[in-house]
This record gives structure tokens, sequence and C-alpha cells, in this order.
């Protein structure tokens, strides 16, 4: 079912979605007449969609920059910065009426959240997942005081290196995550877990804005943080900490940030749901292309982007990684994917493992019945086929089921969707 990367890649070429949209390097693409037919018109051409400086967010900034919103009839798209996923899930529940967002490069749990009514004013805001941005490409980084412990995927160092720190004084042991929940959340806990440590008993899991990482882990306030890139890198480059693992070693090509929109601003606007999806899925298959690479770090590294160095953003997506303990890997296989093996694909699995998690952690009900149609409800893989049709996307490169089938772990737990319960039965640290 699954298309290879490098099949996916040659495909890609002759798409007739991937022609090369000729500009100059970091700026705004040169040309953005549309390729839309009169009835096929977006009913608006604007909508506002937030970003967190994270290097799977460049889909929307490509869109943006090589002028592919424009070309689908979206003209008036604005890519909105924001400064954590809270403030995020925020802006989507005012809307974009209200002054915030209609859509947003979002953590794959938020919109089942929003939706159940996890929101600031716990109302519900139905949300719908359109795509997936990404897969891979984060990673669970320790400060430096670590390093003799060897921490790594595997092994009780990490376990054991705690208690250390607690026999000489120190209570309480933080490790920062993104969001409550999130993506983040599940990776470290996951990881923590299958490593003997209880994440709920163990240590202190706090939340810290991604851009914020780096500067907590400098004033020595945690023990470790899971973020995506390229936060990780730039610990590394700032010789603050190291990578214990980067999470594809967890989960092989693992579902990452979704790009998610109000299911209202759907419903009203199918036609330029579709432009949108268009451009985001013709930019991810440009940021897939090696030769493109180093041009897109460019772009997103600029002020108004990340406003980072390219050199903390260009090596992990080139496959190239320094982890900071003396390992390096100059063409590791688990480097972010943004098109490549489906990974633009929202599986409707995905989001079933993702609901229980949580459940695993109490953070929302243990209802299987009413998770599954929860996912039914917020995964569009519909409008996500329709998107790529309209592209002429490959028919190798358009799954044919919902479900990607059994995951395997790290650790060799595996994950049926088709049996959720066993699973989460089955694992021996939970809150559930």
């Amino acid at each position: 079912m699954l298309a290879s990367g490098i099949t996916a890649a040659a495909s890609i070429l002759t798409n007739a979605c991937s022609k090369k949209v000729e500009a100059e390097k970091g700026s705004t693409a040169t040309t953005a007449a549309t390729n839309v037919a009169a009835g096929d018109a977006p009913e608006v051409t604007t909508a506002k969609l937030g970003f967190i400086p994270l290097t799977d967010a460049a889909p929307l900034i490509i869109a943006q920059e090589k002028g592919l919103f424009a070309k689908y009839g979206m003209k008036d798209v604005e890519i909105l910065k924001q400064t954590s996923w809270p403030v995020t899930r925020d802006n989507l529940e005012t809307g974009s009426a209200g002054g915030g967002l209609d859509g947003a490069h979002i953590l794959s749990p938020i919109p089942y959240f929003m939706t159940m009514g996890m929101t600031k004013t716990k109302q519900p805001v139905p949300m719908y997942i359109l795509a997936r941005l990404n897969t891979n490409g984060q990673a669970i980084s320790v400060a430096n005081t670590y390093k003799d412990a060897k921490i790594q995927l595997k092994g009780a160092g990490f376990k054991e290196a705690l208690a250390k720190s607690k026999s000489s004084g120190k209570s309480d042991l933080k490790v920062a995550i993104t969001f409550p929940g999130g993506n983040h959340d599940l990776w470290m806990r996951y990881w923590l877990a299958a490593n003997g440590v209880d994440p709920a008993k163990d240590v202190s899991i706090v939340p810290v804005p991604p851009p914020q990482m780096v500067s907590n882990m400098k004033t020595a306030s945690m023990e470790a943080f899971c973020v995506g890139e390229p936060w990780n890198a730039r610990l590394v480059n700032q010789k603050l900490g190291y990578t214990a693992l980067v999470t594809g070693e967890l989960w092989k090509d693992h579902p990452e940030k979704a790009l998610a929109m109000r299911a209202d601003w759907v419903d009203k606007n199918p036609k330029a749901t579709k432009a949108i999806l268009m451009a985001v899925q013709e930019a991810q298959q440009w940021c897939d292309q090696p030769e493109n690479k180093e041009e897109m770090a460019k772009i997103i590294s600029q002020p108004k982007w990340f406003d980072i160095p390219v050199t903390d953003i260009l090596g992990r997506i080139q496959g190239k990684i320094d982890y900071g303990d003396g390992r390096t890997e100059a063409n590791y296989p688990y480097s972010m994917k943004f098109w490549a093996d489906n990974a633009s694909y929202p599986y409707q699995s995905h989001d079933l493992w993702f609901l229980t998690e949580n459940m695993r952690w109490g953070k929302i009900p243990t209802d299987f019945v009413k998770a599954q149609e929860l996912v039914k409800k917020v995964n569009r893989e519909d409008l996500w086929k329709a998107a790529a049709l309209a592209l002429k996307v490959d028919a190798t490169q358009i799954p044919s089921s919902t479900s990607r089938g059994v995951e395997t772990f790290f650790d060799g737990v595996k994950f049926d969707p088709a049996k959720p319960e066993e699973y989460l039965k089955a694992l021996k640290i939970k809150t559930a």
C-alpha cells in the first residue's frame, strides 16, 4: 500500500502538480496566476493560518513564499506566527472573525480536544484535520549533566540518573513538553514508561513553548525536553545539552503535526479549502526534494519566520545528525518527511493512537466507541483525497485505506488500530 520514498520522489518529479515554481531564493514567487477554472474559484481568497516556529511548519511557509496559495486562487492567505500551542488553540477558538485564526499548523490531538470542548471557554469548537504535515523530525534531548549516564533510546540510564539526582537532594525533576496531551507529551511519556520511569510519579512534566526550550535548558530548570526541530539541533549547536534519541527511533515514520481548520470555515468554503490543501500538498512535495532542502532552510530561517541561523535547521532535514554526545550520522533514516511514504496523508488509525494514548494517561475518558466516532468526524481524509486528485497525484501515492496497519514501537509493543483496547490493556505503566 505504501509507496517507497524513492518511488514517491521520482513520481513527484513527473506529477503535473509539482511543476517547479521559479523564484529567487528566500523570496516570494514571481508567478501568482491562479490555476483554477472559473467554476472552481474559491468562495473567499483569504484565510488566516497560524504556525509555531518548527521545521514541520515549512509546508505552510513555502506555500506562501512560493506563491502556491495564490496559484490556486487563495491570494490573500496570511501565515501568522503564534507564541505557543495554547495561544494557537485559543486563536482557533476565537476564529478570524474575532481576530483569531481559521486554521493552523497544529499538534494532532488538539483538534480533537477542541471538538470535545477542551477549550478556553469549555465549549466545543468543531475542527477538521485536513492533512498531516509531516512524519518524524522530533527529538528528546537531555541536559549535559547526564552525559556520563549515556542516555539513549533504550536502557535504564535515565531512570538511574534521575534516582541519583533525587538522592543528591534535587526533588523536583522536570521534563518539558510543548502541550499536555500533545504529540511531544506522548513521545516523552512513551519513552519514559518503556524504560521504567513512571511519568506520573517519577518526574514533573511541564509545558514549555518550543522556542523557549533551549533557554530553559540553559538556566538548568529542566532535565530533558521533547520538541520538534530545529530546537534540538540548536541545543546541541550551543553545547547546552544533547539528543538522547530522535522520535523516529521510537516509532519509525510516526505521524506528527497536522493542518487543521475550523469545521464551520471548511463547511462554508469547500472550494477554498480544496485550494488550500492543493497548495500545501504541492509545497510538501517541494519540501521533500533533496535539491530544495537548503533553500527551504534559508527561507524559514528568516526573521519573519523563525529568526534563527540556517545551520540550526539544515543538517537534520538533510539526514545529517550530530547528537551532541559523540554520535554522528551522515545519512540517518529518521529525518523529517513531508510527502514521501504517505507522510501527508491523515490516516485515521494514527488519530486513534493519539486518542488511545491520551486515554492511557487519563487526559480523556476511556471510551473507544466514542473515540472512533470522533475520528470519523474530525479526520477529513476525504478532503485530502479530493485535493490530491485535483492535483493529479499519482494513484500510488493516494492510500486506499484509512489505516496504515499494525504499528510497531522500539520496545516491541504493537498497536493494532482494529484492537485499541488490547493495546491499552497490555501497557504496564499507565494512569487509566
